[in-house]
C-alpha cells in the first residue's frame, strides 16, 4: 500500500505562529481528509514559516514573503496529490 502524502508546517515559536499553523493544518485536513496521511506541526525559530509536501518545500515565508493564502495553498497541494479534484468555490 503506497504511503499517503505528508504535509509539514514549520512555524516560529517566538513569533507565536502556532495558531496560524494549526488553522492551516485544520483546513488542509478538512479539505483533503481522504488524500492526506498526516499534517505535522514542527516548532522552529528565527521567523520561520515553511510548508513542505513530502519533504518538498512548497512555501517559505522568507522566499515568498508573508504567508500563503489558504486558497493558494490548497490549490498547490491539490495540484500535486489530486490534480483532477475540484475544490468547489476555491477554484472559481
Amino acid at each position: 500500500m503506497p504511503q499517503q502524502p505528508r504535509v509539514e508546517i514549520v512555524y516560529c515559536r517566538q513569533c507565536r505562529w502556532l495558531l496560524r499553523a494549526g488553522w492551516m493544518a485544520q483546513e488542509l485536513l478538512s479539505t483533503f481528509s481522504d488524500e492526506l496521511g498526516e499534517v505535522a506541526l514542527v516548532p522552529g525559530g528565527s521567523g520561520v514559516f515553511e510548508i513542505r509536501l513530502n519533504d518538498e518545500l512548497i512555501w517559505s515565508r522568507h522566499e515568498q514573503g508573508g504567508f500563503p493564502e489558504i486558497k493558494v495553498l490548497k490549490q498547490s497541494i491539490r495540484d500535486t496529490i489530486a490534480p483532477h479534484r475540484n475544490l468547489g468555490h476555491i477554484d472559481r
